[in-house]
């Protein structure tokens, strides 16, 4: 047997039905921080700060990143890891 029921219901209708929390207010008070901290690095007009506020490890972070696509890449091809072959020696 199959049954198919159709609920015509708004997000809203759906969320008081489910019993769940009314996060909206919240959600906007978040948005505004988000803007607000946004705004700010840009108004500093300074790169450097942007970046530090964009990525928190800076560019340790971008680089632990790239060696980690070497490394990949070097393994997918048969190659040994700078790491790798360090020891070995």
């Amino acid at each position: 047997m199959k049954m198919n029921i159709q609920i015509d219901m708004t997000p809203e209708e759906a969320r008081k039905f489910l019993g769940l929390p009314d996060i909206s207010k919240a959600q906007d008070r978040m948005m505004a921080e988000l803007e607000k901290r946004m705004k700010a690095a840009i108004d500093i007009n300074d790169p450097e700060a942007m970046m530090r506020a964009w990525m928190p490890l800076g560019g340790q972070g971008f680089e632990q990143f790239q060696r980690f696509l070497f490394d990949s890449a070097r393994r997918a091809t048969g190659g040994v890891p700078k790491k790798d072959s360090d020891k070995s020696k």
